[in-house]
């Protein structure tokens, strides 16, 4: 049987671009040997608007279509995935999420 989330499901972001590379990975570890951590698509585009293009959060979640409360908690589970990802030797794969591409 399905597991389904509780409450109302996520609104789906706007996402201006597809990462360039949608997996990373320590060096010196095997793949097989490697726990991956998951960063979902709103996730990395919170990252990318705010840490990359110096975006204030308003501005950035403006862009995306979604409140400055959604945004922070993207950026904020962005960040922890990553921060955990270096600190633990962890592999990134970018995938999944509820996002749209804008044209």
């Amino acid at each position: 049987m399905p597991r389904y989330r509780r409450g109302r499901g996520r609104c789906p972001r706007w996402v201006a671009r597809l990462p360039y590379a949608d997996f990373f990975k320590p060096a010196g570890i095997p793949l097989m040997n490697l726990e991956i951590t998951t960063l979902l698509m709103e996730e990395f585009e919170a990252l990318r608007l705010v840490d990359s293009e110096g975006l204030e959060q308003s501005e950035a979640a403006r862009r995306m279509g979604v409140s400055t409360k959604t945004f922070w908690n993207d950026l904020k589970s962005a960040r922890k995935k990553i921060a955990d990802a270096l600190a633990y030797g962890q592999g990134i794969q970018i995938q999944g999420g509820s996002y749209r591409i804008q044209e």
